[in-house]
């Protein structure tokens, strides 16, 4: 049978796909820690899993919901973007979705038409240019001269007459970079002044470590704001990955029409998931806290016994998230391997560490580790490496 090309130019999720043959050994009685999935070890908050089971208990999850989610949910949305950042939003200005990635895939079909260029940061998570590509759009991706964050200026030289749209993701999955707010509003006000829409990445916004400060692009001027679309979700700071929620915060044309994409194609989120990410959003905003807590002490146990390892650079420590992205290049030369893939798979097989391979993200030097384990597998990990590395010398 032939297979759609738009299909056939877009490749599989690096970062699932290294999962799935992790969890294989593991099934296999395999002691692997897996270090390259996205996905916060804490279990959803208790508060939160008693609200979806009352909403199973009184019938509340029985049906359908509006496309784009209950009001309630859509309004306690608005509630949070006003308590976080002192901006005002309505209801009509936000879609609920089956996670953020979908929010993303939705936005890609709604906004693009063929050959629409996408402004692209690198490193980037692994899904956007494969999105773009589905939309039948052109990701452009753009390199930082220092490896870290794009500046304006190299985003100008990127820019064409196509240029539709360019995606900021902070804190930056994988680098775990933040973009501050002097970066931020120069790159706002250069979408304003070339009418280019600014995708906002905030899933990450409320896991920033070591006394930065996360900006949101919504938070500067009623210019810059009515330019951006933000994209978030509850799976990473509320411990929810599993309840895939995600969603959109857009001028309410926008969501009007990704409501009809929507409509046609998942329809609404699981009920009980909103009711449960209403819970999450309403109620006590400790259990956040309380995780952030964790990965900071996490990452800066962690930080330099990576730097450490032979070979490995890292000079931006990350300040969210919960990953690392090293340079590993002249590791790979100094162990003998052919290629930072070459590197990730023998470690996966001989030490039983799983990381993603930096091609993934548009940086083949590079290797992105999870942080989101507890601690004495992240010790055991790093051991591992270091005795995989100089076993390789």
């Amino acid at each position: 049978m032939k297979i759609a090309s738009r299909v056939m130019q877009v490749q599989p999720s690096a970062t699932l796909a290294l999962s799935a043959k992790a969890k294989k050994m593991m099934a296999k009685g395999i002691d692997v820690i897996n270090l390259g999935v996205g996905e916060p070890d804490f279990n959803t908050p208790q508060k939160i899993k008693e609200a979806a089971i009352d909403a199973i208990k009184t019938g509340k999850s029985d049906f359908y919901t509006p496309a784009t989610g209950i009001p309630e949910l859509k309004q306690a949305i608005c509630d949070r973007l006003k308590a976080d950042f002192d901006t005002e939003y309505t209801v009509d200005q936000v879609a609920v979705t089956v996670g953020g990635k979908f929010s993303l895939y939705v936005l890609a079909q709604t906004l693009l038409d063929n050959n629409d260029e996408v402004l692209i940061p690198l490193p980037y998570w692994v899904s956007y240019g494969e999105q773009v590509k589905l939309a039948g759009g052109k990701p452009v991706f753009v390199m930082p001269a220092d490896g870290a964050k794009v500046t304006v200026d190299e985003l100008e030289k990127a820019r064409t007459s196509k240029t539709r749209a360019v995606i900021i993701n902070s804190p930056q999955n994988p680098s775990g970079l933040i973009y501050g707010q002097d970066e931020l509003l120069q790159i706002g006000e250069w979408a304003v002044k070339n009418d280019i829409i600014l995708i906002a990445d905030d899933m990450y916004g409320k896991l920033v470590y070591n006394g930065h400060k996360f900006v949101s692009l919504i938070g500067f001027s009623q210019e810059i704001k009515d330019q951006t679309i933000l994209v978030s979700g509850l799976s990473k700071a509320y411990a929810m990955t599993g309840w895939r929620v995600g969603y959109t915060v857009a001028p309410k044309e926008i969501i009007q029409k990704m409501n009809v994409v929507i409509s046609h194609a998942t329809s609404n989120l699981a009920a009980v998931s909103q009711y449960a990410a209403l819970e999450a959003l309403t109620g006590d905003q400790n259990v956040v806290e309380k995780m952030r807590v964790q990965f900071e002490k996490r990452l800066n146990t962690v930080y330099p016994q990576l730097i450490a390892l032979p070979g490995v650079k890292l000079a931006n420590k990350p300040e969210g998230a919960f990953y690392l992205f090293p340079n590993i290049a002249e590791t790979v030369k100094m162990t003998g391997f052919s290629s930072t893939e070459d590197f990730a798979s023998a470690l996966l097989e001989e030490a039983h560490v799983a990381v993603v391979a930096g091609a993934a993200f548009g940086m083949p030097e590079h290797i992105r580790l999870s942080y989101a384990t507890d601690m004495n597998s992240l010790n055991e990990a790093l051991k591992r490496m270091k005795t995989f590395i100089e076993k390789h010398l």
